[in-house]
Order: C-alpha cells, then structure tokens, then sequence
C-alpha cells in the first residue's frame, strides 16, 4: 500500500472508469437533471488500474497541437477571490481567460466564453469532480455550438471554415497545493478513433448535445500535474477542426478524469476548481 503524503508527486498507478455500453447496444446517453422515471444514463463504467505519469518538471514538453493539452505557469493572481458568484466571476475572470487564450494560442483571433463549472468536494458540493474518463464535446456538437451561438449574427458559416477550438481552462481554486482528487489527462497522440464513443446529452429543455466517453486501450499514455496551484492554468482542448483535414497529425481530444490517488491523506483538503468552456477562432 502506497504511503499517505501532503501532496503526492511521481508516477502512480490509480483506477479509471472508463466506458462499458449498454446491455441492449443502443446509443448511449446522458440525461441531464432528469425528472423521474428517466435514468441519468443507460451505460456504466468498467474500471482499469492506469499508470499516469507526473508532469511535474517537464510542463514545456507538451502542447496543445501534439497532445491536446497545455500547462501555463506563472499566471498574475486574479481580480476575482471568491468564486461564488456565477455574475461577479464572467465579469472578473472571464476577461482573463480570453485574454490568456489570445497570448496562448497562436493564430487565434476570437474568444467566446459560453459556461463554466465550479467542482468542489464534499457532501453538500453541488458539482464534484467527475471519476469517469470523457471528452467535454465531439465534432458534432462543437459546430452545433458554433451555429447555435452566431447563427443569428450570421458569423457561423465564416468561422465555420476557418479553424476553430473548444478549449477547457482549468484551474484549482484551493489556497494551497491539490492535495485530492487531481485531474489526470491522455494524449491525444496515444487516442485512437475506437475509444471515443460518442454520447447524447439530453436536457429536459429538448436540446441535445453530445460528449464523449472513452473506452479502455492500454496504448493510451496518461498524466497528471501533482500539486498544482492557482498559479497554474491547464488548458485542455476538447475539439479542433484542424483534426478533420485528411493526413493531419493533430488529434485535438484530450480524454480527462479525476481521479483517486492511494498516495492522499485520509484528512487531505478536498480539491475545489473552476473550468470555464471556450470557443477559440483562428488562424
């Protein structure tokens, strides 16, 4: 049994879930606050030890066009502190993740902030961390999102031939080190096309989007950023359209789960993050 430390640092070997379909082989889907007696979802969860592999020292060697993830270090600390409140952080924090994005991804032109989710622990938590391996979006539902946000404007179609990203920004929000529940991140590299299944995303609203859950391959490579800060902004890009040129070598799909370290002190501060959900335009 590993030995219990304040932040656990190194490679370790931890469980992921990852997808198992539905018994009858249909579409698999998630129901989002469903009133009884819909079900949440109609697949489970099959869960395989991994290996995921501290990046800790070595951030600079991974980018988003290779791996479909980026560390930013060294960010100024933020005009928002509290994170409660959904208004206070789109008009304080929202400025500084479009503007992180513009300084970080070359070529790009356009941000446009569409929600965030704040993830703490605990009981009474609204949202926690998720412990099941997905990808936020596809390629479908990107450019559902796409026209559904400049349909009107009349824009979609023209940025629609231009390259376009769905990034993640990431962030923890604890005082100190994650200590718990660290976010652990795959290649897209290493991410063949058979372990992305997509998933409807069902609201009771009537739209229906779609994610995506991954299947268990072990040529996957995984990794995690132990003891990350405030300080610290991880970027993980759900979809980019360069992926669907015939020969490309990007990928864009960076598979993500939290997960549980055997490493963490049972009195460990349970982690608290903020990931704010963008469409960025360009070159």
């Amino acid at each position: 049994m590993a030995a219990a430390v304040a932040v656990p640092r190194g490679d370790v070997s931890a469980d992921l879930n990852y997808y198992h379909p539905p018994e009858d082989n249909s579409i698999p889907y998630n129901n989002i606050d469903p009133a009884p007696p819909l079900p949440q979802r109609n697949y489970s969860d099959i869960t395989k030890p991994t290996t995921i592999h501290d990046i800790r020292g070595r951030e600079t060697e991974f980018s988003l066009d290779r791996d479909a993830f980026q560390v930013i270090q060294d960010v100024p600390a933020s005009a928002e502190t509290s994170f409660t409140d959904d208004d206070s952080i789109a008009a304080k924090y929202y400025p500084e993740v479009e503007k992180l994005l513009l300084d970080h991804v070359p070529g790009s032109h356009k941000v446009f902030i569409f929600d965030h989710t704040i993830r703490r622990s605990g009981p009474d938590a609204h949202r926690t961390p998720v412990n099941r391996v997905h990808i936020d979006q596809t390629a479908k539902s990107v450019e559902q999102r796409v026209r559904r946000y400049f349909g009107e404007s009349g824009e979609a179609d023209a940025l629609l031939k231009g390259r376009y990203r769905l990034i993640n920004v990431w962030r923890p929000l604890n005082k100190g080190p994650v200590e718990s529940s660290p976010l652990s991140f795959a290649s897209t590299s290493t991410l063949a096309d058979d372990d992305v299944v997509p998933v409807q995303h069902r609201y009771s609203n009537g739209y229906t989007g779609e994610t995506a859950a991954i299947r268990y391959n072990p040529q996957q490579k995984w990794y995690y950023l132990s003891g990350m800060t405030g300080s610290e902004r991880l970027l993980l890009e759900c979809f980019d359209s360069e992926s669907l040129k015939p020969g490309s070598s990007i990928g864009g799909r960076a598979a993500h789960s939290a997960f549980t370290d055997p490493r963490t002190r049972v009195d460990a501060e349970g982690r608290e993050s903020i990931e704010v959900r963008t469409l960025v335009f360009g070159p």
